[in-house]
């Protein structure tokens, strides 16, 4: 493993929070720091928004809602798609922004911005196909018909980790379905959000149907909860926040999707193709240094092949080049904060200890910001934290079994459900897999299960509802039956 440093440029954006017609900027309000993770240097101040400011907002929104709704679906079409054209067109300085505040590699920053631009754009055009229909009537002179509408004004709140899509997915499906919607990215990567914003309202977003705050998460979200105007929340984070969340919702009747915590197994049959399985799953289980809701991390690994599969797995992970998201080479950056840092450090001392035996990794490194080294664990008791608690690093543990059904038993032992993996050639263990096992998202053979057509959900504690496909837009629409004689 090798590791590389850049010097941070000045950060791409103006940090500020977006009510009504107002950009209201670090120099009107109170202040918290914005750091980049590859060397912890202060790269901007975010003003925190404050209790008028919130109720700005939902006055905003409301107004916001009362317009767009009223806005035909062809045309909140059009400005989605100007928007995903202006994204993709602005990707450059919108990725050195992504990386800059959260310190993935430049090349993944790049990726997510022009995912983000396809969501975006799907939803314009998905937007334009909410269908009511017809339902034959008893009578001939009645006519019955079912409608769907936007469901009101939408509160939305996500995570540092991915900076760009899931804003860009709560913002694109809120739109897409004709609601306003008061969203709080993370403080901690505030700047690439913003920069979507930008670019609806320079496509022909009307101004107050987004609005953007930051500051205290608790209280803006009991704040904006509380609220009557707020009919729908959509949250991206950890399974006990979305609990509360959830709690919150439930008091005024509210809708609410939640895509929570994970823990994906990644089954890996003596049918499979292993040179592949290990090249993708080093891949997948190290991008943004494994700070992903659907990240693999445990491998069960048939006992036949799991000596090969380890000692092939840590090979390739050990020659990964680790160092600044802005460097080019970069293969894995930091992670986004002291918090992963000191949470991965006490996660890796927990399976030293009962026994787990490390074959790469397991350390932080010497450098400024949060580095730690791609790490491989076999060997680890199934009390182990790494093995119950969603680790949200760049930890890989290799578990192996005898027998297919104990491989699926092993996933489906904790209370997570978002992601599953699994590799084989056969048809009867692939169609075995996915029904067996307890996930909102299975892929078999490749990794490749978050896209703007399909949709993106978990089950049990990973949380309920899916964004992406057209059943994003379920949460944002409410049904109505209209019959006339």
């Amino acid at each position: 493993m090798t590791t590389t440093t850049a010097t941070a440029p000045t950060y791409g954006t103006e940090l500020r929070l977006l009510i009504g017609g107002e950009s209201i900027t670090a120099d009107q309000r109170k202040t918290i720091p914005v750091h980049d993770p590859a060397s912890g240097a202060e790269i901007g101040r975010l003003p925190v928004a404050t209790d008028e400011d919130l109720a700005n907002a939902l006055a905003s929104a409301q107004r916001g809602f009362a317009r767009w709704r009223k806005t035909s679906a062809y045309d909140r079409g059009v400005v989605l798609r100007k928007a995903a054209q202006l994204i993709r067109e602005r990707a450059e300085p919108i990725a050195r922004t992504l990386t800059l505040e959260q310190g993935k590699p430049l090349a993944e920053a790049r990726l997510e911005i022009f995912a983000t631009a396809d969501i975006i754009e799907w939803c314009g055009e998905e937007g334009r196909r909410t269908y009511g229909r017809v339902v034959p009537s008893r009578s001939e002179t009645v006519r019955q018909t079912v409608l769907r509408e936007p469901v009101g004004p939408v509160a939305a709140f996500t995570p540092w980790n991915f900076p760009a899509i899931t804003p860009g997915r709560k913002l694109a499906g809120a739109l897409g379905a004709g609601c306003s919607i008061i969203i709080k990215p993370s403080e901690e990567t505030p700047g690439t959000a913003l920069m979507l914003v930008d670019a609806l309202r320079d496509a022909g977003l009307p101004e107050d149907v987004v609005n953007v705050v930051f500051g205290d998460p608790p209280h803006i979200s009991e704040t904006l909860i509380a609220s009557p105007i707020i009919r729908k929340i959509s949250f991206t984070g950890s399974t006990a926040v979305g609990k509360h969340l959830a709690r919150l919702a439930a008091n005024g009747l509210k809708r609410a999707t939640l895509e929570l915590g994970g823990h994906a197994p990644v089954i890996v049959s003596e049918k499979a193709d292993l040179d592949k399985a290990v090249k993708m799953s080093v891949s997948s289980k190290f991008r943004n240094a494994g700070q992903v809701c659907v990240s693999p991390s445990r491998f069960i690994v048939h006992e036949s092949i799991e000596k090969r599969f380890t000692e092939a797995f840590a090979a390739k992970a050990s020659t990964l080049r680790v160092g600044h998201g802005l460097e080019e080479t970069t293969q894995m950056g930091s992670l986004a904060n002291e918090r992963r840092h000191s949470a991965i450090r006490d996660l890796v001392e927990d399976a030293r200890q009962r026994g787990g035996k490390v074959h790469t990794g397991g350390d932080s490194i010497d450098s400024p910001g949060y580095f730690f080294s791609p790490t491989v664990f076999s060997d680890v008791p199934g009390d182990a934290r790494v093995l119950t608690e969603e680790p949200f690093g760049p930890i890989a543990v290799i578990s192996q079994y005898r027998e297919l059904s104990e491989a699926i038993a092993m996933a489906n032992a904790l209370p997570y459900g978002l992601a599953a993996y699994a590799f084989t050639q056969d048809l009867a263990e692939s169609i075995a897999l996915s029904n067996g096992i307890e996930s909102g998202m299975i892929g078999i053979n490749h990794f490749g299960i978050a896209f703007a057509e399909i949709p993106f959900g978990g089950v049990k504690d990973s949380g309920y509802g899916s964004e992406g496909g057209t059943e994003g837009f379920e949460g944002y629409l409410v049904t109505k039956s209209v019959t006339m004689a």
